[in-house]
């Protein structure tokens, strides 16, 4: 709630599912992708036969620039991943028969041998690049690491629009500075794309729905196995891209809610592709009403509480339509309503909000209260706003989301400038992971007690004990990070 302060094999991509229902334009697709993992083939068994100046190798060559251009005048870019004995271009799994069966597999296993789970592939690629990495592919894998040892040859050649990823078997561990990186990326990514979506509804031009949905993969899978990364930066609170950062923080938070909840990970993918386009009805409102600075008037809002029924109808202009799931595009008509029906839209007849559209109204109320605003100069502490949430039931939370919430955020969320107890100055940087210690965070300490910057700013488990037991620090209260100049996003990049 936006006005919250103011008075949903298993890893596979979706289509792993072989749904029937694929669109005219993944038909295409599969095709395109189809002849291309062919022209990877025919190029790697060249290049293994004869010398590169041969007239065999400069066909395939060509073959395979052509069949790569064939799928980049229709995407922005390419993205092949193997899966399991299945092949996937960009999330739409190739049909596979016997003409295809042992190609599919000879391209596979050369990728397998040095841990390629993925290629892919971007404008402007040149011949001489699909040389280096293919010829890299034909070389005999390295027998540590393999896939460490292809990517560090790789980036010593002169490939710009060609990328590799690990398969699930050579995924690395993302801890420390490689899982912020990563982190970043992702999020950087999925806010460039909900800017391309939301800005191409509201000049009327048609917009994809892959981008969105590789996008909101992207955010799951970080969840699953980077949670503190990319919750971390949902500090990196951009006020002149409010809208954009704002969709993405409550997409990071309701797929990371949903996995406190249990669920699996095509609901969470469900989830987080409904929280990513829960504000997209405001593209069909004004542009001066939603950048208004100050409180709405009372004609205001309520031509500002349209935007969940508009964002329903935005959603069906979407090109994919066929893959949006229902509880997905629920999300964009529930996320205004109370559990107690006084929400907005008002319903004709009585309706209990789906649970996807619950937890995202609880991600999105505490997204919204936490980020200065052009009508919200000051943002609330977190953890008044959790306080909030919890004890005044007429903000219309599910009391019982709103308890998962905090048990994943902790007391003091991510982000929080705290004091403590020796009159230093601390952010949270991660939730406790033990359950029975929410008030007790990970904190980086910036300035101890006489104001002096900590450099570098050390790292304090707040639930550790000394030898009688008693905590070593604890947290005093909380404060505006802005009155010490302190800019939180500086700690999670």
């Amino acid at each position: 709630m936006s006005e919250l302060m103011t008075t949903h094999p298993a890893d596979a991509p979706r289509h792993a599912q072989a749904s029937p229902l694929l669109t005219a334009e993944d038909r295409d697709l599969q095709r395109r992708g189809r002849d291309l993992v062919f022209a990877l083939a025919g190029a790697l068994r060249a290049l293994q036969l004869y010398p590169l100046e041969n007239q065999a190798v400069v066909e395939a060559l060509s073959s395979l620039e052509a069949a790569a251009q064939a799928v980049l005048g229709h995407e922005d870019e390419i993205v092949v991943r193997y899966v399991g004995d299945f092949f996937f271009v960009n999330d739409v799994r190739l049909r596979q028969d016997l003409a295809s069966y042992a190609t599919f597999g000879q391209v596979g296993r050369a990728l397998e041998r040095h841990g390629i789970g993925q290629l892919e592939v971007f404008h402007g690629v040149e011949r001489g690049e699909w040389t280096a990495l293919l010829s890299l592919v034909n070389a005999e894998p390295a027998e540590a690491e393999p896939f460490a040892a292809f990517f560090d040859r790789l980036g010593r050649t002169a490939v710009l629009h060609l990328a590799v990823g690990p398969g699930r078997d050579g995924e690395p561990d993302p801890t420390g500075d490689k899982a912020r990186q990563i982190a970043k990326r992702t999020y950087a990514q999925t806010v460039a794309v909900a800017r391309d979506a939301m800005t191409g509804l509201r000049i009327g031009r048609g917009v994809s729905l892959r981008p969105v949905k590789r996008a909101v993969q992207a955010i799951v899978d970080q969840v699953l196995t980077n949670e503190a990364s990319i919750v971390g930066l949902t500090t990196l609170r951009d006020y002149d891209e409010y809208t954009f950062t704002h969709s993405v923080n409550v997409c990071i938070f309701s797929v990371a809610l949903g996995k406190k909840l249990g669920f699996d990970k095509h609901q969470l993918y469900e989830l987080g592709l409904g929280a990513l386009l829960h504000d997209v009805g405001k593209v069909r409102m004004r542009i001066e009403l939603i950048n208004k600075e100050g409180p709405l008037t009372a004609d205001e809002f309520q031509e500002m509480q349209q935007h969940p029924a508009e964002g329903l109808l935005s959603l069906f202009e979407m090109r994919g339509l066929s893959e949006m799931p229902l509880r997905a595009m629920l999300v964009a008509y529930e996320h205004h309503m109370k559990v107690d029906q006084t929400g907005y839209p008002q319903s004709i007849r009585r309706r209990e909000p789906t649970l996807f559209g619950r937890i995202v109204a609880v991600a999105d109320g505490f997204d919204a209260a936490t980020t200065k605003r052009s009508y919200q100069a000051q943002p609330w502490p977190a953890d008044k706003v959790l306080r909030e949430m919890r004890d005044n039931p007429a903000r219309g939370f599910d009391p019982l989301v709103v308890k998962a919430f905090i048990s994943m955020t902790g007391i003091y969320p991510v982000g929080s400038v705290v004091i403590l107890d020796t009159y230093e100055l601390a952010v949270v940087v991660q939730a406790n992971p033990n359950p029975e210690a929410l008030h007790q965070p990970i904190v980086r300490v910036l300035f101890d007690p006489l104001g002096v910057p900590v450099s570098p700013p050390r790292t304090l488990d707040l639930s550790e004990t000394d030898a009688s037991g008693r905590p070593r620090h604890s947290i005093i209260k909380t404060t505006d990070p802005e009155r010490y100049g302190i800019n939180v996003g500086d700690y999670f990049v």
